[in-house]
């Protein structure tokens, strides 16, 4: 009886000790998943907030894009009056000289 009795002993103790490790098992679980959802939230914020650069550069090359476009259309205007100065000083370039050769052989 005795040794039945203290056979039960031990294994009550046992099962205590394996309840033990169970249970700090358990808090190391509850450590690492609690772990495991502030490293989720801090890739969730970093994926906001690159997705909110990411727009921000979006609308800054959109936006170079424009005055790229705007710079080009008023060169081409430029380029435009440009080459009408060149034609109309032309022109007067040739009325000068007539004018000269006629005040020459006047």
């Amino acid at each position: 009886m005795q040794t039945a009795t203290h056979d039960a002993v031990v294994t009550i103790n046992e099962i205590g000790t394996t309840i033990g490790k169970i249970s700090d098992l358990s808090a190391e679980v509850a450590a690492a998943v609690e772990h495991q959802g502030v490293a989720t939230q801090d890739v969730a914020r970093n994926v906001d907030e690159a997705s909110h650069a990411t727009s921000e550069v979006a609308s800054n090359v959109t936006n170079m894009t424009r005055g790229a476009s705007e710079t080009g259309s008023a060169s081409l205007q430029v380029l435009g009056s440009a080459q009408a100065l060149a034609r109309e000083g032309g022109k007067l370039k040739r009325e000068v000289d007539k004018f000269l050769a006629k005040v020459l052989a006047a």
